[in-house]
């Protein structure tokens, strides 16, 4: 009951990051259940199986409200789809041995990006255009689909900043359309690992507590955006993700050394100092912006 308890947490967790960030639920949620010891394979795969349930609502949610791109979702998630499948058979291919590094080193590279993108830079500029190709698209859904799969998460770090990078989608409609795709995506995945895998090593529990987790957490994720800025979100979860799978890396490869530690704690605290420094510069320039007052208009 108390592991339990603590996968819930976990869920609950990645949704409120999920729900702030706009992706990073299975790159938290990964990260954590290898922390708690969970063999890598059945890791992605309780991670998919309960994204199965977010995802669908997630979709369906933006859909509603006229978020999606039907012609982008198409064209994306069949390849997003392929690739997660295959992803999800490499990873149960791999021992256990050389499967945890690998993951935790994918785990690690979307944790710096994560930083990169919400702690050093601005958010993108979009002018709106023409739809984005096929030839872009396909191989897009097939690497993100694939890394999604292989690293436990993935697919909306990959793929909402490659389409946001076009500047041909309104960033709503992005965000709406990456989540619908991603649907396919972890179906696809679960089925490669369920193929694999079978129900070795996949406990019910853990994926009905990260369901419910998530599910608990939902509501909360968009009262928490509007208490911490994305500078400190990002800071916050993409040093928890630094810091686990760097740790989870140096004792595979077996050179656990105490400095180590402090330089990755030094590092946390120098991003952390960087974020709330870049808070109170996007508060002061949202405090100038409402006392402007308006130009004179010439007579």
């Amino acid at each position: 009951m108390e592991r339990v308890i603590i996968f819930a947490l976990v869920g609950l967790a990645a949704q409120l990051v999920d729900g702030s960030l706009g992706m990073a639920y299975g790159v938290t949620s990964s990260t954590l259940l290898l922390a708690a010891g969970i063999a890598p394979a059945a890791a992605s795969a309780s991670v998919h199986l309960a994204e199965i349930g977010t995802t669908a609502v997630s979709g369906f949610s933006h859909w509603r409200f006229g978020n999606v791109d039907w012609g982008v979702v198409v064209r994306i998630a069949l390849p997003g789809a392929i690739g997660a499948f295959l992803g999800a058979t490499v990873l149960t291919n791999l021992s256990t041995e050389s499967a945890t590094p690998w993951m935790a080193l994918i785990l690690l590279a979307l944790g710096i990006y994560i930083i990169s993108r919400f702690v050093f830079r601005r958010q993108p500029t979009v002018t709106l255009g023409v739809r984005p190709r096929t030839a872009f698209l396909a191989p897009l859904g097939l690497f993100a689909g694939f890394v999604d799969a292989t690293g436990g998460g993935g697919w909306g770090p990959v793929a909402t900043p490659s389409l946001l990078s076009t500047g041909r989608l309104d960033p709503r409609r992005v965000i709406g359309s990456v989540s619908a795709a991603e649907f396919a995506v972890t179906v696809a995945a679960s089925l490669g690992f369920i193929t694999a895998l079978g129900t070795q090593g996949v406990q019910p529990s853990i994926v009905l507590a990260l369901l419910v987790g998530g599910v608990i957490a939902a509501p909360f994720a968009a009262y928490l955006v509007r208490r911490l800025s994305l500078p400190m979100l990002g800071a916050l979860v993409g040093g928890v993700i630094l810091v686990t799978n760097t740790r989870t890396i140096i004792r595979a490869f077996e050179v656990e050394q105490v400095w180590i530690y402090v330089v990755l704690a030094a590092i946390w605290a120098t991003l952390l100092a960087i974020a709330v420094r870049k808070n109170n510069e996007l508060k002061a320039e949202k405090a100038a912006e409402e006392t402007s007052e308006p130009a004179p208009v010439a007579s």
